[in-house]
């Protein structure tokens, strides 16, 4: 009664079309508890989380030092004056500004990714008095306005055109034609260190490099889209520390938070910053930088530190990866591909209709996962830092059986 109660009100409260998707793949119940890399729901049934979040839970559901940190706080100052200075706050952009790479020093913070983005790009053309960006085809950076007009999908685009002027995309990896793009009119390149949304997607070795010093060549920014592969999702704290990449403004959001806040943070140089020094409040946030929000943030670094999850990040990753990549070998005409860094993979099916039946057949043996939103062939696999090697056996067990369904279906085709 519980959850026909609830998706009665999604039907009429909240998107009828989101509740019928829901019914459809299987995913008609109500979420009511999670701790690690366990779900339940109303009834009582748990799921092994794979998904983690869209790469929000790094460090799982409700970490207890996170909780414990936003618990201090809310019994406090919970949410931020704005006129009086703000402890937590500071002390996440000193940490930030430790754990980043290159020059990155200050921090601004809202609530999301997307928010992140735009900060971003209004500090870009701040700071160059430019106003042309070069984004990649199949990118995704966010749905509002501006992130939305260098997200590279015109699916999400199209019904909001016209879009904010002066973007340009070019293919992902394709340094070629990213050298052709930049101009002397171009404020900064926006980049992920691997597209997530576009399926997993890892670029040529060397090509983040370049692409930076083709930046400072041509006196333009690069801006980091970090969002997604930040906070030690890939084995190191950012993507971009994979080949020493030094990028003039980052942005960072989900793991940020430790799977209990959302934040989001903006961070640059000095030089990138140049431009709110002089003028502070040419972008302000109401509920940004609250003090749990702040309070999580700390406590999540501190976690990532103290528990030795970037290690764990990779190790688990590649072996996660190889049995993954043992399944495709097995099964090549379900599995295209096994793409990856850390905890972040993407499993390439070889027809688009796989991914909906996979991601049916996971749900059904209650393990979480879903297709990249650029890439419908492509289910992503983003578990909590911490899940432990025997969880991943029992994930991959699962998994090949039904890969091994997928693959009889498609001969019956």
């Amino acid at each position: 009664m519980f959850v026909e109660e609830t998706i009665a009100k999604y039907e009429k409260y909240v998107n009828p079309a989101q509740a019928r998707l829901f019914r459809f793949m299987g995913l008609a119940c109500v979420e009511s508890q999670a701790e690690g890399w366990i779900v339940t729901d109303s009834t009582g049934r748990k799921f092994i989380d794979c998904l983690g979040g869209y790469g929000m839970f790094a460090l799982g559901h409700r970490h207890p030092k996170v909780v414990e940190a936003v618990e201090n706080v809310l019994h406090t100052m919970p949410m931020c004056g704005k006129v009086l200075l703000n402890r937590p706050l500071a002390d996440l952009s000193e940490e930030l500004a430790r754990i980043t790479p290159g020059a990155l020093q200050y921090s601004f913070f809202v609530n999301s990714g997307t928010e992140a983005v735009e900060g971003c790009l209004k500090l870009a053309r701040l700071a160059t008095k430019r106003t042309k960006f070069v984004a990649a085809a199949n990118a995704f950076h966010g749905k509002t306005m501006g992130s939305l007009t260098a997200t590279g999908r015109d699916l999400y685009r199209d019904p909001f055109k016209p879009l904010l002027e002066g973007f340009t995309h070019v293919p992902y990896g394709d340094l070629q034609a990213m050298e052709a793009a930049i101009t002397e009119e171009t404020a900064a390149v926006i980049l992920e260190p691997i597209q997530g949304e576009g399926g997993i997607i890892i670029p040529p070795a060397g090509y983040l490099k370049q692409v930076e010093e083709l930046c400072h060549a041509r006196g333009a920014l690069l801006i980091a889209d970090e969002v997604q592969t930040g906070i030690g999702r890939t084995g190191k704290w950012f993507g971009v520390d994979h080949e020493a990449v030094q990028p003039d403004l980052m942005a960072c959001a989900k793991a940020l938070g430790g799977g209990v806040m959302p934040i989001g943070a903006i961070i640059g140089t000095p030089a990138a910053w140049q431009g709110l020094i002089e003028a502070p409040f040419l972008h302000t946030s109401t509920f940004g930088g609250n003090e749990m929000a702040c309070a999580a943030g700390v406590a999540a670094i501190k976690a990532i530190e103290e528990e030795d999850l970037l290690r764990r990040s990779t190790e688990t990753g590649a072996y996660f990866k190889a049995g993954l990549e043992a399944i495709q070998k097995e099964f090549p005409k379900v599995i295209r591909e096994i793409r990856g860094r850390g905890m972040m993979m993407g499993i390439d099916l070889t027809k688009e209709g796989a991914g909906g039946m996979l991601m049916a057949l996971m749900i059904d043996k209650s393990i979480i996962v879903a297709y990249t939103l650029n890439n419908p062939k492509v289910i992503r696999i983003e578990p909590p830092l911490i899940m432990p090697k025997e969880v991943v056996d029992y994930v991959l067990e699962q998994f090949r059986d039904a890969v091994k369904q997928t693959a009889e279906a498609i001969e019956d085709l």
